[in-house]
């Protein structure tokens, strides 16, 4: 199952997620989004999406809602490495694994709220260990927005705690698009560099897919 898993990752294109044909980051009302998460797949399926992915804070409820081809399970979760803070994308994982399920918000703050969210105390590594666990794979998302000397020695060392892929394709709207500390080109350069999976999205927080 992960395999085909990782070779459907692996054969999105740029043109899929530039073309926003696949989609792998939307937040719905489950945490800070305002969409609601079954007219959010009612809607890819309409407008010919290939594939979409939910990817709520710290939460897996839309998912334990909704079972279909189009949605691919999925979780953004906040965590330190280090000084940097972070927001680990987790794909095709099992959503009623009980290891990963410890790493869930416990209320709802916890999965809209920045103030809270950004005193996460998750272990790093520990949670890299329950995303394979659980039969996913562990992305940077927006990772220009990382505050980091060095995006390169970063990425390594989040590679070294078992990093899958990177979050190359985003459009750095909104606040991401201020707050960036690094070139969006540069990220892709990484992620050929250490063969990483180059996921895309838009971040989607609106009612609406394009």
């Amino acid at each position: 199952m992960k395999s085909s898993f990782l070779e459907e990752m692996k054969s999105f294109s740029r043109e899929d997620f530039e073309s926003n044909s696949v989609n792998l980051h939307i937040h719905t009302t489950f945490s800070d989004g305002k969409a609601d998460a079954e007219d959010i797949v009612r809607q890819a399926k309409t407008k010919g999406y290939k594939k979409i992915a939910i990817c709520d804070h710290n939460t897996v409820d839309a998912h334990k809602l909704i079972k279909d081809d189009i949605l691919l399970p999925a979780v953004e979760f906040d965590v330190w490495c280090g000084y940097v803070f972070l927001h680990l994308l987790a794909y095709g994982i099992n959503v009623e694994n009980a290891e990963l399920l410890k790493f869930m918000a416990k209320n709802k703050k916890e999965t809209e709220a920045d103030i809270v969210r950004i005193f996460s105390t998750r272990n790093l590594k520990k949670l890299m260990n329950a995303i394979h666990n659980a039969g996913g794979i562990a992305v940077l998302a927006h990772p220009a927005c990382c505050w980091c000397f060095s995006l390169d020695r970063f990425v390594k060392k989040l590679i070294s705690f078992g990093l899958d892929g990177i979050e190359v394709y985003y459009p750095y709207k909104r606040h991401r698009g201020i707050i960036k500390f690094h070139k969006a080109e540069s990220v892709e350069k990484v992620a050929d560099k250490y063969n990483l999976i180059k996921t895309g999205g838009t971040d989607l927080h609106g009612e609406n897919l394009i």
